[in-house]
């Protein structure tokens, strides 16, 4: 009889312990609404909705900061500026930014050269306000590069362009060596081809 007793009282706590088991699972299959579907909690029939009219971000204060304060030319912000442009950049624009990347050489449209003369002669935030907006057939990249690298970027691009029109004749004896030693034509005063990532700490 004790025996008998011992296994029901086993036999009792199995169910409780699978009882239980079974109850926590419910916690998976809660009422839901999947992405998109049709609700008849809000009057237009849409479970996503949209936010309040003037909601703010907690932190679109501080993204709009970073926007309008363009940050000093540091050479910690060039080597940023270079490292976001080769994860972001490159397969469009290529490495020198002559707009000969992988992604218009299967095909899709070309960028604009930033060696060009109009490009030459835009301002960072004019190159901010590309990478936050798009331009053309080029889609927004707010999403991706966050405001502080959006003038990294610039600043780089800028370096880029300098490196491609240079005067020979403000560099540095050290660099005209530099040149020198790997046949580079100077003779010109401009247009020295000077590595494009010179002076940028790796």
């Amino acid at each position: 009889m004790i025996r008998a007793g011992l296994w029901v009282m086993r036999a009792g706590l199995w169910v409780v312990l699978a009882l239980t088991l079974w109850s926590c699972d419910e916690m998976n299959h809660q009422p839901r609404y999947d992405s998109a579907e049709a609700s008849t909690l809000f009057a237009d029939g849409k479970s996503l909705q949209a936010p309040p009219d003037g909601t703010v971000a907690r932190d679109a204060a501080a993204l709009d900061a970073a926007l309008t304060r363009r940050p000093p030319m540091t050479a910690a912000l060039l080597a940023r500026g270079r490292d976001r442009f080769q994860i972001y950049c490159v397969p469009c624009h290529d490495a020198s930014g002559y707009g000969r990347g992988t992604v218009p050489a299967r095909g899709f449209p070309q960028p604009p050269s930033f060696h060009s003369d109009r490009l030459r002669g835009a301002p960072s935030h004019y190159v901010v306000d590309v990478i936050t907006n798009g331009y053309g057939v080029m889609f927004s990249y707010a999403d991706r590069v966050a405001p502080a690298d959006r003038w990294a970027i610039a600043g780089y691009i800028h370096a880029l362009q300098l490196s491609q029109n240079a005067d020979a004749a403000e560099l540095s004896p050290e660099d005209l060596a530099a040149l020198d030693a790997s046949g580079t034509d100077t003779g010109t005063g401009t247009g020295t081809g000077i590595a494009t990532d010179a002076g940028v700490p790796r």
